[in-house]
């Protein structure tokens, strides 16, 4: 396995840690646990391929420098 397997693990280990601090069933309304549950899923996912693509190109272009 590649390097960027790992990087993905272990920013989506650190984007669910630091979404943990966030209260996100204020923002939903009530009896809604299943569909904040899907956002924040899918808010994980989103961000750990943003930070992931971002650290891995920073890497690349690093490397040619």
């Amino acid at each position: 396995m590649n390097g960027k397997f790992f990087l993905y693990i272990l920013v989506g280990i650190l984007v669910i840690w630091s979404l943990d601090s966030i209260q996100i069933n204020k923002i939903f309304k009530k009896n809604r646990v299943i569909q904040a549950r899907v956002f924040y899923f899918l808010l994980a996912i989103a961000l750990t391929e943003l930070v992931t693509s971002f650290f891995y190109e920073l890497y690349i272009a690093a490397k040619f420098i």
